[in-house]
């Protein structure tokens, strides 16, 4: 099954306190699928960040508190969400049972939704199979820092929404608010990656925590003491207002639910 390639465009990101890189550019560099339905990954560089709603975040809550710095080892995260095509090529082939319903908008090159945290490891499970392994979900502080790709603005293109820069339910997109938009509609972060917010929420590994007290400052997913019923899931989507189009915006849902603004990108161990 040949998939259809997404345009993309590797850009530097900025020097800003929030990150620091090993690599002196801080350049996130791209790394050719394995396979024709293989999610395209970009290398992201070690570095180290500050997590959590800062000071001049106004719509921060104390979910996103205490901000903490965390050290990240370089790693993979896809440059898209899961699309429906690569869903469907799961499907077809026997890893995925859940069949989504695309609602009327598309599937093709259309994020995936309608997926649970619970149908999105079946889809990592599958994709380890299919290729050299290494493939899951990202942590919760890997996204974060994919997302703010070096900012420490509110969002990776600067602290107010601005106009069509992401779909969301007042974003200024022709999306907002009726559906999510293909992947790749919008300009990428400074990593090179798309739709990092709005569009759809990204499931992410970590159970969910009401606080960063005592969160790893590592990387590592959080599970230890969390509520694994729920995971959290990143990046707010179509139908939610600006309030949760933030690097450090969060949400939780039951790790079974299935829903319209509902999807995933996945990550991979660097090799």
């Amino acid at each position: 099954m040949k998939l259809r390639a997404l345009p993309g465009v590797l850009l530097l990101a900025a020097f800003v306190p929030v990150c620091s890189a090993t690599n002196p550019f801080n350049v996130a560099e791209v790394a050719a699928p394995q396979c024709a339905f293989c999610p395209e990954m970009v290398r992201v560089p070690a570095g180290a960040f500050d997590m959590g709603s800062p000071v001049h975040d106004f719509d921060g809550s104390q979910y996103e508190r205490p901000v903490h710095r965390v050290r990240i080892n370089a790693f993979e995260i896809a440059r898209y969400a899961v699309t429906f095509e690569q869903w469907d090529a799961c499907a077809k082939d026997g890893g995925c049972r859940h069949r989504p319903l695309d609602h009327g908008w598309g599937r093709a090159q259309q994020p995936v939704v309608d997926v649970s945290w619970e149908d999105a490891y079946h889809y990592v499970r599958w994709l380890n199979a299919k290729t050299g392994g290494g493939f899951r979900l990202p942590t919760e502080a890997e996204w974060e820092y994919a997302a703010r790709a070096g900012r420490a603005t509110v969002r990776y293109w600067g602290d107010r929404i601005d106009m069509n820069r992401a779909n969301c339910d007042g974003c200024g997109s022709r999306w907002d608010n009726k559906q999510p938009a293909p992947a790749g509609s919008f300009a990428p972060n400074p990593f090179g990656l798309h739709d990092m917010l709005g569009n759809v929420w990204q499931w992410v590994e970590d159970c969910w925590h009401d606080s960063y007290a005592s969160a790893p400052q590592d990387g590592r997913a959080w599970s230890a003491n969390g509520d694994c019923r729920e995971r959290v899931a990143r990046g707010g989507s179509w139908n939610y207002t600006r309030r949760y189009i933030r690097g450090a915006g969060r949400e939780r849902f039951d790790a079974t639910l299935r829903f319209y603004d509902l999807g995933f990108r996945v990550a991979r161990t660097a090799r």
